[in-house]
């Protein structure tokens, strides 16, 4: 009755008939309004509200009461419930509270929303569609309880999305914790990530929480996870289905909420082929997708990064530096940057602190990036006889084509973007200047 009332006034709904089927339906689904029973097959609501709290922290819960337990209703309501309706309620009743209830909800997301920004949204910087699609997929995402993966090469960015993902989050009044699994020596990282007790092993003199117990109520990321060894990913998938971890050398179980988000190089797909990493949990962790582009391919971004980490460092330093001169802007834009942002943040660290006038030149930058510049330059000079200007416009060509195909491993489409063309356009120049071949 509760679903064809909420139906006909246009809110979608999910059904749960006991306190453990409504839990499995909140693992899969977000919700905004929790209408709860105090009266379950297998549990009392009283007893379900704590740990509906803990797993959807900013999702009201309206209970459903008969008159005779109304006492109930209000010790509920001081448990963090939402509001009480009584049986038999009035359908405008419900209908009423859900609206105020969904009011609410939409009020602590545009909080935690704001908070986010507060807290430095500004660190993430781009105006390439890609990056852009990125940001806005945050968004959507970070609401969300689902894990994470985030594929990219080294220095893309992958732990800076990881925060922003936290900050917008429920989650972001929690902690936020971050290992590299390929830093860890492989018999610490069962002790690492899901704890010990004292004597679990020698040397143990004192117990310890892992990372998943400690990041309970907020977000573990894990970067290079493909270097958990089998067992410790049987674990880890075990601490994600139930939510609970055990410690080193106990059978205890302990409960704990907190969302993963991992991160690879390399697609985790080809590990799962060679029997290097479960399927199962490449099913559990793969759930959203953020897929981080090479700062090669966003060639437009690299002013605008470049300009917010003069900003950041010429603070740290007291130094006032201003801006790149044109010549240096060229340098930065024409260098591939094999370390991706990693690399060009360091790059414009070492210039502020070379630099010794208000804007940073050629001479302050690194030698590898001085030299792609030259790389990247027309090198033809006209003979004192002249020159066929059409074939020397169109070898010139060929070498810019070549350099971007060399650069995206002869991926065209990602060629056709470091130079700013249309796949088609690019894939006609490849062949009319005879280039066939060198891509894909």
């Amino acid at each position: 009755m509760l679903g064809t009332l909420l139906g006909r006034n246009g809110y979608s709904h999910l059904h749960a008939s006991t306190a453990s089927e409504g839990l499995a339906r909140l693992e899969e689904e977000e919700v905004d309004v929790i209408l709860l029973d105090i009266m379950l097959p297998d549990r009392s609501g009283l007893e379900l509200l704590p740990e509906l709290k803990e797993r959807a922290p900013y999702v009201p819960v309206v209970i459903i009461t008969a008159y005779s337990s109304i006492e109930s209703a209000i010790e509920a309501m001081r448990a963090g419930a939402f509001h009480y309706v009584p049986k038999p309620f009035k359908n405008a009743e419900v209908l009423h509270l859900v609206r105020r209830a969904m009011e609410q909800r939409q009020l602590l997301t545009e909080n935690v929303r704001l908070r986010s920004r507060l807290a430095g949204r500004d660190e993430l910087v781009g105006k390439t569609r890609r990056m852009q699609e990125i940001f806005g997929l945050l968004d959507r995402i970070a609401p969300a309880r689902s894990n994470v993966l985030i594929t990219g090469e080294p220095g893309t960015g992958k732990e800076l999305i990881a925060k922003a993902i936290h900050r917008r989050s429920a989650r972001a009044n929690g902690p936020f914790l971050s290992l590299r699994a390929g830093g860890i020596a492989p018999e610490l990282m069962d002790s690492t990530l899901f704890g010990h007790v004292k004597g679990a092993f020698p040397g143990a003199v004192t117990g310890q929480r892992g990372l998943v117990e400690v990041a309970g109520g907020g977000t573990l990321f894990l970067d290079e996870i493909g270097a958990l060894s089998l067992d410790v990913q049987a674990k880890l998938l075990r601490a994600l289905q139930d939510r609970e971890v055990y410690r080193l050398g106990s059978g205890e179980p302990i409960r704990t909420d907190v969302r993963l988000i991992a991160a690879c190089v390399s697609d985790l797909w080809n590990r799962v082929e060679r029997g290097e990493f479960r399927e199962d949990l490449y099913y559990r962790l793969n759930v959203i997708t953020v897929e981080l582009p090479p700062l090669r391919e966003r060639v437009e971004d690299i002013p605008l990064l470049a300009q917010h980490f003069l900003r950041r460092y010429a603070r740290e330093n007291e130094r006032r530096i201003e801006a790149f001169t044109p010549r240096a802007v060229d340098a930065l834009c024409s260098y591939p940057w094999p370390g991706n942002v990693r690399e060009l943040e360091n790059a414009v660290e070492r210039a502020v602190v070379l630099c010794r006038r208000d804007v940073i030149d050629l001479a302050e930058l690194p030698e590898p990036v001085r030299k792609g510049l030259v790389r990247m330059a027309p090198t033809t000079i006209l003979p004192s006889d002249g020159l066929d200007f059409r074939k020397a416009v169109e070898e010139y060509q060929r070498r810019l084509i070549r350099e971007a195909l060399k650069r995206t491993g002869g991926v065209q489409r990602r060629a056709a973007r470091l130079l700013h063309m249309s796949p088609t356009t690019f894939n006609e120049k490849v062949h009319r200047l005879g280039l066939a071949g060198e891509g894909d």
